[in-house]
């Protein structure tokens, strides 16, 4: 949250929310088309992903309403985040963003743009999320690599019983 609050600009803002709320690669956000945002099902729409493969991903409502003010501020007409002079996005310059962002927000601890993705993956799976339905998220095509999150995560590793705890002795 420190590093979003930190970026003022909406543009900027709408990247970094549509990657860390849809999972997606930082080449996967700047090849995004406005005809890939799905409001009506709430998907966003990746395609020729990784492996060259296409994919769904969550549509947040929350990012829905920021992504309909940029686009009535910034009014894109075929990528749906361009450059000053209508072409896709710089990978670059996102990166620029996060770092400055992260700078802004004082974070020291080492992150990159694929930070959200990993974010994005391991807060689904620390709310119940199904290993399978963040490896379709993700676009995984081995559950091996989703499985990864598996071991970053510890929230509620606390609130877990023994089993011996529940025997009478």
């Amino acid at each position: 949250m420190r590093i979003i609050n930190s970026v003022k600009n909406l543009k900027h803002k709408a990247i970094l929310l549509t990657i860390y709320s849809a999972g997606l690669r930082i080449s996967e956000v700047i090849n995004l088309r406005i005809a890939d945002i799905d409001s009506s099902r709430k998907t966003i729409i990746i395609k020729g992903a990784k492996g060259k493969k296409d994919r769904n991903s969550l549509l947040s409502e929350k990012l829905l309403i920021i992504l309909r003010n940029y686009f009535k501020e910034y009014k894109p007409k075929d990528w749906l985040f361009e450059g000053q002079e209508g072409e896709q996005y710089a990978e670059s310059s996102i990166q620029h963003i996060f770092h400055k962002a992260c700078q802004d927000a004082k974070i020291l601890k080492k992150a990159t743009v694929h930070t959200l993705r990993h974010s994005f993956a391991t807060h689904l799976l620390e709310r119940g999320t199904d290993l399978r339905y963040i490896q379709e998220l993700l676009g995984h095509s081995s559950s091996k690599t989703t499985e990864i999150y598996t071991h970053i995560t510890h929230k509620g590793m606390e609130q877990i019983k023994s089993p011996l705890d529940n025997l009478e002795f």
